[in-house]
């Protein structure tokens, strides 16, 4: 059955900080990791909505540098989240015409979730409907600094362009919108480099409580802004 596509003319890349599946966990006296779960099948959910709302790349922030600074069995247990979430969805991807791709440093990740991480790319390659590029163990600095090393072995000057053309996706364009749950209202080191002229939007819901129409709403309110880019219209 094929699923209807809604047309709009809004942003072409939206970047989401899912956070708050702790606190959503402890609201209602179960273990983060419940709150885990659910964030994990929101996150597929808001992956459908994108591409049935006619997005075109969609960044979702699932493991950050410095989540490891975590407990052990917190770290444990979202790394086989991670596992398990890349093995099994397959078909979903196939259904809706979703490309994977991966941003991150592979070289802290687990052997077995890096073999799963490039066989889901590879199987993705061909869908074009939407792209959904996965940030984990990812961090902008990180990313940036892994760039500009990238250039000096290469012996490559340093510049804005040499740099943009070493970032882990240069051939992604920035993002247009950034959506962040749970009402904190930072960046938390994320997709820096691409965010520079970035439109943001904040929700107070945690993000297991997140729907389409929480994106579709974010959709509507960056629709109505006047984006200059530090020019003067």
């Amino acid at each position: 059955m094929s699923v209807e596509r809604e047309e709009i003319k809004g942003p072409a890349h939206v970047g989401i900080i899912m956070d708050g599946n702790g606190r959503w966990a402890k609201a209602r006296s179960l273990p983060r990791t419940e709150g885990h779960n659910e964030g994990l099948r929101t996150a597929k959910a808001i992956v459908a909505a994108a591409e049935e709302l006619g997005l075109g790349y969609l960044s979702l922030f699932v493991f950050s540098t410095e989540n490891w600074k975590r407990t052990t069995d917190e770290v444990s247990f979202l790394m086989g989240l991670i596992r398990q979430h890349l093995a099994a969805e397959l078909d979903f991807y196939r259904k809706r015409g979703v490309r994977v791709l991966y941003s991150g440093d592979e070289g802290g990740l687990p052997g077995d979730i890096v073999e799963e991480i490039h066989k889901v790319v590879a199987d993705t390659a061909a869908n074009d409907r939407l792209t959904v590029n996965m940030a984990i163990n990812y961090g902008g600095r990180d990313e940036i600094t892994r760039a500009v090393k990238k250039l000096v072995v290469a012996g490559v000057e340093p510049s804005e362009e040499a740099i943009r053309s070493a970032l882990d996706h240069p051939e992604i364009p920035d993002l247009d919108l950034i959506i962040r749950t749970s009402g904190e209202m930072r960046f938390s080191n994320f997709l820096l480099w691409q965010s520079a002229y970035s439109e943001l939007w904040f929700c107070d819901k945690y993000w297991p409580d997140f729907t389409k129409a929480d994106l579709a709403e974010a959709i509507e309110a960056y629709k109505k802004r006047d984006r200059r880019y530090g020019g003067v219209k």
